[in-house]
């Protein structure tokens, strides 16, 4: 499992989030763009979320009415 750190001031708001450099490496690439940085990280997180979603049993048609009605 992921662990991130987050970082906050002393009147408790976020200012940073520390990633492992594991997957920093992953992410990174020498010389690379904010924003080819931050596709990257986008991409990480769908394809997370992706692998997250195959483990998660579907609702039935039923159980999914009563989960949106809640």
């Amino acid at each position: 499992m992921l662990e991130l750190e987050y970082l906050t001031d002393r009147s408790g708001q976020l200012k940073a989030v520390v990633i492992p450099i594991e997957l920093w490496k992953q992410l990174f690439i020498d010389d690379a763009s904010t924003e080819e940085l931050s596709e990257a990280m986008e991409d990480y997180c769908l394809s997370k979320a992706m692998d997250e979603a195959k483990e998660t049993p579907l609702l039935s048609r039923e159980e999914a009415l009563a989960y949106l009605e809640a």
